[in-house]
């Protein structure tokens, strides 16, 4: 049970347009039908995407579709390899599946052939619907429209009110933002509050750090445009990885796992007082942290430029029987309306212009984080969002360094070795 304000939202007359273009009824007389005469529809997600009230209208409004969502909570750990694995397989996908950014080169330019062209089904006319470049990410290496854009990450940093309070430090959220314009200034705020001894620490692990860091550098990370492996040689990841290295050596990081369930635990415990929080991190915090951390936690800008982590695309699998209603469902799901509800259930940020604009975004505050004005904070910046690009063996790179960085953290190996084994591993992972 989601505890936060919501704005629920009611289907509007833009929104029965939608579902006029979609049709009605999703019965396809070409599509294999479930032996009831109903059609499954099986939505393969992971985290949070706001998802089930969307899911309940268009079961109404499409009483012969049934939608069935597949979600977990480990992006990296879980989903990927999984996905990877059904993908290969040829069976076991979804009919539809979210694709992450750190994974969209990956699946739609190396094996676009495992998606279906939603151009077939209309896609061509929702170009107006997405962000330019979120629209272009979508697309195959001949132009394939692949994926449709769901949320995008944006980017601030939540911070443990209580925790600051305890360790005398600022808690107004202007004054914490002020505070910490730069990572340098962030990791000497760090070492105040270690200095007070809460029994906290400042960072719960260096990995979402990383990658929030690794977003604002420029145009790419770990590899270049043309894929080949700049690890160790991009500025951004020399300078990110130093940033880390400091951290480590001052003592801020408690040492959990991300998404474990020690760093869960972590945020119900108010064992760590900052992280970094892309809008779609706001729901996995209230959602762990429950009714108990209410009020606890604040939002305020992070440090540096920026950026954009996260966010996804719905694509429909070539696996799927019912390619047709898969397709009307994921144009419903990601359409500016279905955006606009997925952001007042779970604040995941929109990526079509019409709903960053819209007044149930830009004046959302949210109750659970001290009445933050989360939509001002992140849709202010999000039109001037700019892709980074990945690279194909993105997540299995990022895999490497984030057990590197582990490892260096709980004192398994020193910055040095771990910078190796981490280097060691891309080399490995990407074939170079």
């Amino acid at each position: 049970m989601r505890t936060f304000h919501r704005r629920y939202w009611k289907t509007t007359a833009a929104m029965l347009g939608v579902v006029a273009l979609l049709g009605t009824s999703a019965c396809s007389g070409d599509d294999e039908a479930d032996s009831d005469g109903k059609i499954t529809l099986t939505v393969d997600t992971f985290g949070v995407f706001g998802y089930d009230e969307l899911f309940e209208q268009y079961m109404e409004e499409n009483p012969n579709i049934i939608i069935k969502e597949n979600n977990v909570t480990d992006l990296h750990a879980d989903y990927v390899p999984q996905l990877q694995q059904n993908i290969a397989a040829g069976s076991g996908a979804g009919d539809i599946v979210a694709i992450e950014e750190g994974i969209v080169q990956q699946f739609f330019l190396s094996q676009g052939d495992n998606f279906v062209d939603l151009a077939e089904y209309g896609a061509e006319e929702l170009k107006d619907n997405f962000l330019p470049w979120k629209w272009e990410m979508g697309k195959g290496p001949n132009g394939e429209i692949l994926g449709l854009g769901t949320d995008i990450g944006g980017m601030s940093m939540c911070y443990n009110k209580t925790l600051f309070e305890d360790a005398g430090l600022p808690t107004d959220r202007e004054e914490v933002s002020a505070s910490w314009e730069t990572w340098d200034d962030f990791i000497e705020v760090g070492k105040k509050f270690q200095e007070a001894q809460t029994g906290a620490s400042f960072i719960s692990t260096t990995v979402p750090y990383f990658s929030a860091v690794n977003a604002q550098g420029g145009t790419h990370t770990f590899f270049d445009e043309d894929n080949n492996l700049v690890a160790e040689t991009n500025p951004v990841i020399l300078e990110s990885w130093d940033l880390m290295v400091r951290m480590v050596e001052e003592g801020l990081s408690a040492n959990l796992p991300m998404w474990s369930d020690e760093w869960n635990a972590g945020i119900q415990n108010n064992v760590f007082a900052t992280l970094p929080c892309p809008a779609w991190m706001l729901g996995h915090i209230e959602n762990t942290a429950g009714e108990s951390g209410r009020d606890q936690w604040d939002v305020a800008s992070v440090p540096g430029n920026g950026g954009n982590w996260g966010g996804s695309w719905l694509a429909v699998t070539t696996q799927s029987k019912h390619p047709e209603e898969a397709a009307k469902l994921a144009m419903f799901l990601t359409s500016p309306e279905g955006q606009i509800s997925a952001w007042n259930a779970a604040n995941t940020l929109p990526s079509s212009p019409k709903a960053l604009d819209d007044p149930a975004v830009t004046e959302f505050t949210r109750d659970y984080f001290n009445e933050a004005p989360v939509g001002k904070i992140y849709a202010e910046t999000a039109k001037e969002l700019k892709p980074v690009y990945y690279g194909i063996h993105h997540a299995q790179v990022s895999e490497e360094f984030r057990k590197a960085l582990e490892a260096m953290e709980q004192g398994q190996l020193s910055p040095e070795e771990a910078w190796q084994q981490a280097i060691d591993g891309a080399k490995r992972a990407s074939g170079q």
